[in-house]
């Protein structure tokens, strides 16, 4: 194997580990000898340190490990602060919009309204903190009640649920005519 080739090796490892990896594991990895791969990993860590890049390898005794570069901590820090924007797909913003009209609701009403599974989307949900469990329906099984949060009302502007558009009743026939046409124009297809 060509030098260069190697020290690619080792540097994909130590980077997609990210913790400290042994030697042996290190050589292993680049099939070479345990001589040969602390050798190019020295090398790689000069290289690193000449050129002050972002990441640094450090040893620790007989396993290497690469991290940031302790000068850039702060700048990590700025962008880690940072709120994170969420992009809603179109099957999650769906999923939210019937929990907002419909709530409280259990995953099973939803997938019955929008006609497939709903699991992701829940979680997505759920992680986003945009839904929450409300309770349990009084049923078999007692099923999960899922109702949206106060980051739904922050992040869509709404001061309570009273605000939320008023859905037309005569649009609402109108789309669900157009779904049930698509729905028969796929089955006829199918067929």
């Amino acid at each position: 194997m060509e030098t260069q080739e190697a020290k690619a090796i080792l540097e994909a490892v130590l980077f997609t580990m990210g913790d400290s990896v042994e030697l042996g594991t290190l050589a292993y990895a680049a099939q070479v000898e345990e001589a040969v791969a602390r050798e190019l990993i020295l090398s790689l860590k000069e290289e690193y340190d000449r050129e002050k890049r972002g990441l640094q390898i450090v040893q620790l005794e007989d396993r290497f490990q690469m991290c940031t570069r302790v000068e850039y901590y702060e700048a990590l820090i700025r962008v880690a602060t940072q709120p994170k924007r969420r992009h809603l797909s179109e099957a999650v913003l769906e999923t939210m919009s019937i929990v907002a009209y419909k709530q409280p609701i259990t995953r099973l009403e939803i997938e019955k309204i929008r006609g497939v599974s709903c699991a992701h989307t829940v979680d997505r949900l759920l992680e986003y903190n945009l839904i929450e469990e409300v309770g349990r329906l009084n049923a078999p099984g007692r099923p999960i009640l899922f109702g949206t949060t106060e980051e739904f009302l922050r992040s869509f502007g709404l001061p309570s649920l009273e605000e939320l558009p008023v859905l037309e009743t005569e649009r609402m026939a109108l789309w669900k005519e157009e779904a049930e046409a698509e729905a028969q124009t796929a089955l006829t297809l199918d067929t």
